[in-house]
């Protein structure tokens, strides 16, 4: 049967999947790069780009080796990442920095300005991103980079996404007009909307900060959505890869995007792809713009459909911050998780410890835990996180259903969601529907379905999705779980507005503390006892 090879690129780590059109996935390999990070800035996160692609080389011999297959038989290449991770490049397209990675929130600044400059102006390409610029995003990373970069701008012939950066160096290209860009990408964190022919104007661009000027001319190549080819895979790469050069590299995208492909995605789904951070990813024929929500964008997650793409900005980098500050792991704090009822905690948790990507896009804000006592350990804060990330989705999903968008099935993707089943019955609870689960890890399998298409294996994504996407498991929600997660919700809601914005009507929060006591004291008569 014909096989393929589909890459993601992680926060930290990549990971190739061998896959089989007849059985699915026959090997993998992983291997890790680091986050550059800086003590003396929280909001510093950059990424090499050649320790990217070291990583690829050693991942893909791993994988090979895994699935006991020769590099000739692999048809097609395809590969997913991070974003926006941007790089700023030089003549051949060589890097001028690090990756900008998509948790550096240094452009918060650079963020807000493009937001009031876009209202103020009147640029219709906003609303289509939820009406607020973010930090996480392309164009607020590059000028950054060119206003704390002066001896470099000179050099910069173009800017490129993770997705499309990697993609061109795999193909050999060094000319930007040959750079194959992700709708996926451009359209989610770069403003671009072909309906309003295309990036934003360079007025607009040089009323923001004038060295922005050139920019949008520097932004070329080919816009396409990943149904499309990129290139193919140069002598140097496939010698580097142990693969046959001149395979096919179709259009590359987000690594969340994809993944809810592999899940299974189809008109009516929601993905929870739950990671460090969390990308939820809807699919529709036609929708209007939703305000807070990161994007509306014909063409990214599916070719044929509007793609529409929300999240949280931490879930599984605040659980390892809380095992790191405890002296522990994520791994040991969750033993004993599973006899943890709903709000016994007594804590109350807002998990905006990196921020808020989705619906307040405020990347000023800081994490909060209401309800500490001198009885609480590591554990419970832990437990109330997961409460807290999933509090937080209904807040989101509620938004998305608010205007227009159909959710009729809840799936779960990413690497936590496969290991955790404390966090899928949490969700399943405070959303009050099902939790679909994939049977099998689905990463990388988004990316060899488009692998297929470009080696003309499958003629459309669903019939790849029929053959090689995983059964689905199915948790239902627990009615009396449910019951006190509605209590804590209304809570977690109301203080989520007040806090989070900093317009906000004032708020009566004196019942909140006396409400998590007796929550947590009622949940305790019917919960065996905990070990802190």
């Amino acid at each position: 049967m014909p096989i393929v090879a589909g890459v993601d690129f992680g926060t930290q780590s990549v990971r190739v999947s061998i896959v089989d059109s007849g059985i699915g996935q026959i090997g993998a390999g992983v291997a890790a790069f680091p986050v550059l990070r800086d003590r003396n800035d929280p909001d510093f996160a950059t990424q090499s780009h050649d320790a990217q692609m070291s990583a690829l080389a050693d991942a893909m011999r791993l994988a090979l080796t895994d699935a006991g297959v020769q590099g000739h038989d692999i048809l097609a290449l395809a590969l997913d990442t991070t974003g926006s991770s941007v790089i700023p490049v030089g003549e051949g397209l060589v890097p001028l920095s690090d990756y900008y990675l998509w948790a550096d929130h240094r452009s918060k600044d650079e963020a807000a300005l493009i937001t009031e400059i876009a209202h103020r102006d009147g640029l219709q390409a906003i609303e289509y991103c939820g009406g607020v610029y973010s930090s996480e995003w392309g164009f607020a990373k590059l000028l950054h980079w060119l206003r704390h970069n002066p001896d470099q701008r000179d050099r910069l012939v173009t800017a490129l996404e993770n997705c499309d950066m990697v993609a061109a160096v795999l193909c050999g290209v060094t000319d930007p007009r040959d750079i194959a860009r992700s709708i996926c990408a451009m359209g989610h964190k770069w403003l671009w909307n072909e309906e309003l022919g295309g990036l934003p104007s360079e007025d607009f661009l040089c009323a923001v900060d004038p060295l922005l000027a050139g920019v949008r001319a520097k932004l070329q190549g080919r816009y396409l959505t990943s149904d499309h080819v990129a290139g193919v895979l140069s002598i140097e790469w496939a010698a580097k890869l142990g693969l046959a050069p001149g395979i096919p590299i179709p259009v590359g995208a987000f690594d969340a995007h994809w993944d809810a492909i592999g899940a299974g995605l189809v008109e009516g789904d929601v993905v929870n792809v739950i990671g460090t951070s969390t990308c939820i990813v809807a699919i529709a024929k036609n929708i209007n713009c939703v305000p807070g929500v990161c994007g509306v964008v014909r063409g990214s997650a599916h070719p044929d459909y509007v793609g529409i793409e929300a999240g949280l900005s931490g879930v599984g980098n605040i659980f390892e911050s809380i095992a790191t500050r405890s002296g522990s792991t994520v791994e040991e704090l969750s033993a004993g998780l599973e006899h943890y009822r709903a709000g016994q905690t007594g804590l109350l948790r807002m998990v905006w410890d990196n921020g808020d990507r989705t619906v307040l896009v405020n990347p000023h804000l800081g994490g909060v835990t209401l309800g500490w006592n001198l009885n609480h350990s590591a554990r419970d804060e832990l437990f109330a996180a997961i409460e807290g990330t999933a509090f937080h989705t209904r807040i989101v999903l509620e938004r998305m259903a608010e205007h227009g968008v159909p959710i009729n099935r809840v799936i779960h993707g990413g690497g936590i969601a496969q290991k955790n089943d404390v966090l899928n019955h949490v969700y399943a609870n405070v959303l009050g529907k099902p939790i679909l689960v994939p049977e099998r890890p689905i990463t990388g399998l988004g990316s060899s379905i488009f692998a297929f298409l470009a080696a003309g294996v499958f003629s459309t994504i669903e019939e790849a999705q029929h053959a090689v996407c995983p059964p689905l498991r199915i948790i239902e929600p627990d009615p009396r779980e449910q019951a006190v997660h509605e209590q804590l919700y209304a809570m977690y809601r109301s203080l989520y507005f007040a806090l989070g914005n900093p317009a906000s009507s004032a708020v009566h929060i004196g019942s909140v503390l006396p409400e998590l006591r007796r929550i947590a004291a009622e949940a305790r008569t019917l919960a065996p006892a905990v070990t802190p």
